[in-house]
């Protein structure tokens, strides 16, 4: 097999001004040896070789996965700068090492043997072109199984010249140290709003908290009570799988899948609809500012939202319960008490079976709250909600960064059609 294809040129969509050669093609094999050095004394730190952060030591992350002394002595030596290919990878590409260590011998490490910018490669090997190479030339690969050495030396890497691999490179840092930025922000947004859930309601056992606005400190303590004496609570129906479309001709479904942590979301993969007369469901449909909470699946409990404007109108599905009160102040500060680690550990201990997790409509009702008078609770809400108005903003912020990050992905790197 040659080393290198030259029938026809690549050249990508976008393109910096400096550069106008055509770009080439490598086989796999030309650009990166296969690395199999176990050489160490087990004291290099065990990588975890992940679709999120690369390959990282795994006490930087949560990694529960234990390993023998005796085992370490089989692992391969991984320098920073190298390549490895994981079961994953013809899902989410071939992950980069920033660090030096060890992993699992069932890992496939690749190396360099160019004068190549290992940064460029890094981008590439996560491009919707070559993740769709790595499954067209491997038809048939399934979970379990690897790429192999061999089969990556079959792909043909499209590659430009060294000073404009840098320069792609560069640009998608630059990208990436902005998402980063905008990532710590938001993170700083989330952790000032969890102190002030902490702080802005009482703890545990007590009726008032630790902050309170200046107007009312002489206020006295708040009342305890459950939830369902404010508000009136009501699951969704249980339309039959025949009477749900996709056609968005009909009336909106507001269904488990569409409530987030904060937010309604919608898209067409998601989204469903009714295509019949509602006349006998009325009483389902929601309104602006009913608060819902999906009452099963991994996030139970912290998937709660209300409802905007442009979701009113839509009808309740089972399994997601709709709270509706009289005063927007209240449902609003009873969103926020749902927010809070108060909530969310009431409803773990409730799903203690490894059964899926869920909550009871009862056991939503049931859940007790300390209300101040009504005055401080529209107090207490409207300062929230103004943080919540911010980590939205910064939300799409970091959104839109992504999906330029993707973009640039896209038009940067010559698509597998592209061949003058």
């Amino acid at each position: 097999m040659s080393n290198k294809k030259t029938e026809g040129a690549l050249t990508p969509k976008l393109r910096f001004p400096e550069f106008q050669d055509d770009w080439e093609q490598y086989f796999g094999n030309r650009l990166f040896n296969l690395i199999n050095n176990k050489d160490h004394d087990s004291s290099l730190p065990v990588l975890a070789i992940t679709q999120e952060h690369g390959a990282i030591p795994r006490d930087l992350i949560d990694y529960q996965v234990s390993v023998t002394d005796k085992s370490i002595e089989s692992y391969k030596v991984v320098e920073v700068g190298d390549f490895i290919i994981s079961l994953r990878s013809f899902q989410g590409g071939i992950e980069y090492s920033r660090y030096r260590g060890i992993c699992s011998p069932a890992y496939i490490i690749l190396r360099k043997n160019t004068d190549v910018s290992e940064a460029y490669f890094k981008y590439f090997f996560k491009t919707e072109r070559f993740i769709q190479q790595l499954q067209k030339n491997l038809e048939g690969l399934r979970d379990g199984k690897m790429v192999s050495y061999q089969q990556f030396s079959e792909l043909l890497l499209p590659m430009p010249s060294k000073a404009e691999q840098q320069k792609i490179a560069d640009c998608l840092t630059s990208i990436d140290e902005l998402i980063a930025a905008e990532r710590a922000q938001l993170d700083a947004l989330k952790a000032y709003k969890k102190g002030l859930l902490q702080n802005l309601f009482p703890a545990e056992g007590e009726s008032l908290p630790r902050l309170r606005f200046p107007e009312f400190q002489d206020a006295g303590a708040w009342e305890i009570l459950p939830i369902g004496v404010k508000v009136d609570l009501l699951t969704g129906y249980p339309f039959d799988g025949l009477d749900i479309s996709e056609n968005p001709t009909g009336i909106r479904l507001l269904r488990g899948i569409n409530v987030t942590e904060g937010l309604i979301r919608h898209s067409k993969e998601i989204d469903r609809y009714y295509p019949e007369s509602p006349d006998k469901l009325e009483k389902y449909r929601i309104q602006k500012n009913d608060l819902v909470i999906g009452m099963d699946g991994s996030k139970v409990g912290r998937n709660a939202a209300i409802i905007s404007e442009s979701d009113g109108g839509s009808l309740l599905v089972q399994r997601v319960a709709r709270l509706r009160s009289n005063s927007v102040s209240t449902i609003r500060f009873i969103f926020q008490q749902v927010n809070s680690s108060k909530f969310h550990t009431y409803v773990d201990r409730i799903n203690t079976s490894s059964g899926i997790p869920h909550i009871s409509s009862k056991q939503i009702n049931d859940f007790q709250i300390c209300f101040p008078s009504l005055d401080e609770q529209q107090k207490i809400a409207e300062f929230l909600t103004s943080i919540d108005e911010q980590i939205a903003a910064q939300s799409q912020r970091l959104a839109a960064l992504h999906v330029h990050k993707k973009g640039l992905l896209q038009g940067l790197f010559p698509s597998a059609g592209e061949v003058k």
